[in-house]
């Protein structure tokens, strides 16, 4: 067994989500979810299948999105891991219940626009996500400054009063 990192390659304001499931359907429930979470949605969702002929199989409402989605999912190629990749102006705090909620979906591994690494194992079988890397390490302690940046941050973006 080998261990090895895989950088998820997207622009910097897009956001992806991160799971395993376990089943051919995971494309089209997925699907199914977002565009009923979020009328109008711009998506791609790309699904690795682990059997058979172990395809990616992938959906979505946006062409770049699914490029992204596919692009990722094959070049990762950890079996019955799937990406979903948001559209600008999407994000996964609309949608991440609803994907959640999709009964074949195992986990989510994460739910981020921050730079991204997978860690994963290769082994004569496959590839395996062992855990992901989301952003960069924690530099500090927030202060009142940054208690009040934060507040006005989430106020400016309509999720707080």
């Amino acid at each position: 067994m080998e261990m090895q990192s895989y950088r998820v390659q997207k622009p910097d304001d897009i956001n992806v989500i991160l799971g395993q499931s376990h089943f051919i359907k995971t494309v089209e429930d997925i699907h199914e979810a977002l565009v009923n979470a979020v009328p109008g949605i711009k998506f791609g969702v790309a699904f690795c299948e682990a059997s058979g002929p172990a395809l990616v199989r992938w959906s979505g409402t946006d062409d770049a999105m699914i490029a992204l989605a596919r692009e990722n999912a094959f070049a990762l190629g950890a079996g019955h891991s799937f990406f979903v990749f948001l559209g600008a102006g999407f994000y996964p705090l609309n949608v991440l219940r609803g994907v959640q909620s999709v009964p074949e979906v195992c986990r989510i591994f994460c739910a981020t626009a921050n730079p991204l690494e997978v860690i994963f194992a290769q082994t004569t079988q496959g590839r395996a996500i062992l855990g992901v890397v989301d952003g960069v390490q924690s530099k500090g302690i927030e202060g009142d400054a940054e208690i009040a940046e934060r507040k006005a941050l989430l106020r400016r973006f309509g999720y707080k009063m």
